[in-house]
């Protein structure tokens, strides 16, 4: 097999009897020294017949049975629906029977990196503050209060902090206060103040909106600090 030939189809099991091409493959192309796609082009993401199929074989792809030839299938030929057909087999198919055995790795050689442990667990690898606009008439002001933060240096004795990030949007305002998109914002909203590379989080409303802060804290159960 080429290095060409790699770049134009792949096989995905050693034991297939197709393999799946990666471009558009022109007619006449060989694919190996013994194998030459025949006189019509075949599509990317098709089945090309990697052996010989007889008439009433099985078509395998993946080490599964995917079909059945409907004529003889020369090695090279474009396999599709013209050639291969659904048939009955075996439909014991033996899920994760070819699935490596693991071995755990021991506790002093696993991998570790910088980052933060949540309360919660989960591990991040910043230490944002977030401030988080509830309505699209505060974004504005969230992007305000993010650049003064990092522009004035009084995170400067906090190296731990990685910085303000202003995380704004443009709804919160004229909206349902139920359904789809109400809960949609409140999930995404939730979601910047509780993700693991944010250490504190600032929400930041106008006053009249539809998603208020109240709702938010009591939605979630939280409360300020």
């Amino acid at each position: 097999m080429t290095d060409n030939s790699k770049r134009q189809f792949v096989q995905l099991q050693s034991d297939d009897n197709v393999v799946v091409s990666t471009c558009g493959i022109s007619a006449g192309t060989a694919l190996s020294e013994t194998i030459t796609t025949p006189a019509r082009m075949i599509p990317p993401g098709h089945k090309i017949a990697w052996a010989a199929i007889p008439e009433g074989q099985r078509v395998i792809k993946f080490g599964q049975t995917i079909g059945y030839a409907t004529a003889d299938i020369a090695a090279g030929d474009h396999v599709h629906v013209h050639n291969c057909a659904m048939g009955a087999h075996d439909n014991d198919y033996q899920i994760g029977d070819m699935v490596p055995e693991l071995n755990p790795v021991a506790e002093a050689d696993i991998e570790t990196f910088n980052g933060y442990r949540r309360a919660e667990g989960r591990p991040g690898t910043r230490n944002h503050i977030a401030i988080c606009s509830t309505v699209n008439c505060s974004a504005s002001v969230v992007r305000a209060i993010a650049n003064e933060i990092n522009r004035s240096g009084i995170l400067d004795d906090y190296p731990e902090i990685d910085g303000a990030i202003a995380l704004a949007h443009g709804t919160g305002c004229g909206m349902a206060a139920s359904g789809y998109g109400f809960d949609n914002l409140e999930r995404v909203l939730w979601g910047y103040a509780t993700h693991p590379n944010v250490g504190a989080a600032l929400f930041i409303g106008l006053g009249c909106e539809v998603m208020q802060i109240a709702r938010l804290k009591e939605i979630h159960g939280f409360s300020d600090g």
